[in-house]
């Protein structure tokens, strides 16, 4: 269930640098999430490390 979470933010958080249409990010973490499931516990880290760097980044850009 949090491989699934984490998909479906590394999606939003692929979707959002492109900006075109919902069903793009969503394609991707269902694909993230298949990804990280094959890694283990790897690959739930690596995609959780994403998200946070991405959610930090948006936060440093926003505070100015």
């Amino acid at each position: 269930m949090i491989g699934r979470i984490v998909g479906a933010l590394v999606g939003r958080e692929l979707d959002r640098r492109d900006g075109s249409s919902g069903f793009k990010g969503a394609a991707l973490g269902a694909v993230a999430a298949g990804a990280m499931r094959r890694l283990g516990p790897l690959g739930l880290v690596l995609g959780g490390a994403y998200v946070a760097r991405q959610a930090m980044k948006r936060r440093r850009d926003t505070r100015g």
